[in-house]
């Protein structure tokens, strides 16, 4: 891969990683959950996968080279940018009326 496409790359990883404790009630996408996830249990699985996606971004930087150092006003921004990938989601789950579904016979 080119180094131009790495940050599309990270960039689709992290809209994915945002929006997934929105669109699944498994709990970090992988374990059923027993009941439906409440607010405080999808705000910190989207703090897991900001931590995940961070995790990618770095290993991709490094592998290109020497990995920059960073204050808190990278992971403030890269946080809100997150939390503006989730916005989809949160629409979905939340503002959005979904139909109740009928019993099949």
């Amino acid at each position: 891969m080119s180094a131009g496409v790495y940050p599309w790359f990270l960039l689709l990883i992290a809209a994915c990683a945002a929006n997934l404790p929105f669109v699944s009630e498994r709990v970090l996408g992988l374990f059923p959950a027993r009941s439906p996830k409440a607010i405080w249990a999808r705000v910190g699985e989207m703090l897991v996968f900001y931590g995940l996606t961070g995790a990618v971004g770095m290993s991709i930087e490094r592998s290109q080279g020497q990995i920059a150092p960073q204050s808190w006003e990278f992971y403030a921004i890269t946080f809100a940018l997150f939390l503006t990938l989730a916005f989809p989601g949160f629409v979905y789950r939340y503002l959005l009326k979904h139909g109740r579904r009928e019993a099949t016979r």
